[in-house]
């Protein structure tokens, strides 16, 4: 096993970018927006001594413990077939949870729920998957992603759904203008964004930690505003790397909803996917429930509407090294969520007036 030092950070992040199963959050980057968790990655290479596979791991120390968890969002990066190249990287895997006395090894790749022997590789290796179909793991399993490989603007909205197409008229007729803003604007969208936390009944990130992704991110991350007769009104976080460029974040005030700024929104950030020839625009998470009656039914015909495809991952897969220490954190895990989520809606209450 070869554990990269900072120094292999520039060709790790090189093989990253042009591996189609690269991804942001198993990147140097990724790291430093988590800044309370420990990164190490491992790395296998080919006979000429090319990275040919990868994972890279959060770590972080359960409070008053000396065990850690150890997850890989998106990880492994590698070729998925390549079933003799998994099983290496499995087992540097299982190596680093020893040397980090680790509880349990958390991996959720970027695998189409159909690799059936992708996860016979994984289940053979002891891992367990999650059953789910709305949030239940930390990346979402199921998503929607648009095909933008050689596309242009015009021929993807010709695609879109006709109700799409006419609700990002409504924007561009009333005056809608989407701008790339800068950190300075990070207040103003966390604001907005505190608004639709209340409204939709989700508790959103900090401050702090939009202002760091924005750092960290760098030229991989936008902050895009939609402003209405000078009124910032909404707003998204994306991030592009490699061949996709993943929606992230999204906010809307409670007002001038009925000018349709989120189309517009959308539009912009697919374009950047276009601009720098990417193979995919990720629209991030919705429902695998497709009825009519879940309350998440809006966000997925919201994203519908732009035709890309319904994409369901393996979802998280689990090893678990040592079970009571697993289920103490599972049980304090879920007690923290009720206590903060309490807490954020007494402190916020009054946004959702707004």
């Amino acid at each position: 096993m070869e554990i990269l030092s900072n120094k292999n950070f520039a060709e790790y992040e090189q093989f990253l970018k042009n591996h189609p199963k690269g991804h942001f959050m198993q990147s140097p980057q990724w790291a430093k927006v988590k800044g309370n968790w420990s990164y190490k990655v491992a790395v296998e290479r080919n006979e000429s001594g090319e990275i040919i596979g990868s994972i890279a791991f959060l770590i972080r120390r359960l409070p008053y413990t000396k065990y850690n968890i150890m997850y890989a969002p998106r990880g492994p990066v590698c070729d998925i077939h390549n079933t003799k190249l998994l099983n290496k990287l499995i087992e540097d895997a299982k190596e680093l949870g020893n040397q980090f006395n680790a509880c349990v090894l958390i991996i959720d790749p970027d695998v189409k729920s159909e690799e059936k022997e992708y996860i016979k590789v994984l289940t053979d290796a002891g891992f367990k998957g999650k059953d789910g179909k709305n949030f239940e793991g930390t990346q979402p399993r199921f998503v929607f992603r648009l095909d933008v490989k050689g596309k242009t603007i015009d021929e993807l909205m010709a695609a879109f759904h006709s109700k799409t197409r006419y609700n990002i008229r409504v924007a561009q007729k009333n005056g809608v203008e989407v701008k790339i803003v800068g950190k300075e604007e990070a207040k103003t969208f966390y604001e907005i964004m505190l608004e639709t936390g209340m409204r939709d009944n989700f508790v959103t990130r900090p401050l702090s930690y939009f202002e760091t992704m924005l750092d960290s991110l760098g030229e991989n991350a936008r902050l895009y505003m939609a402003y209405y007769e000078g009124k910032a009104i909404a707003g998204t976080l994306a991030a592009q790397y490699g061949n996709k460029v993943w929606y992230l974040y999204g906010a809307s005030s409670n007002a001038y909803r009925n000018v349709m700024p989120n189309y517009l929104l959308q539009l912009e950030m697919i374009r950047w996917a276009v601009d720098t020839n990417c193979d995919i625009y990720d629209f991030r998470g919705v429902s695998g429930d497709l009825s009519p009656e879940n309350p998440l039914y809006g966000l997925y015909k919201f994203k519908k509407g732009f035709s890309g495809e319904l994409t369901e991952f393996i979802g998280e897969f689990e090893l678990i090294t040592k079970p009571f220490v697993y289920k103490s954190m599972q049980k304090a895990r879920h007690i923290l969520s009720i206590c903060t989520r309490t807490v954020y809606r007494i402190k916020n209450r009054g946004k959702k007036k707004q």
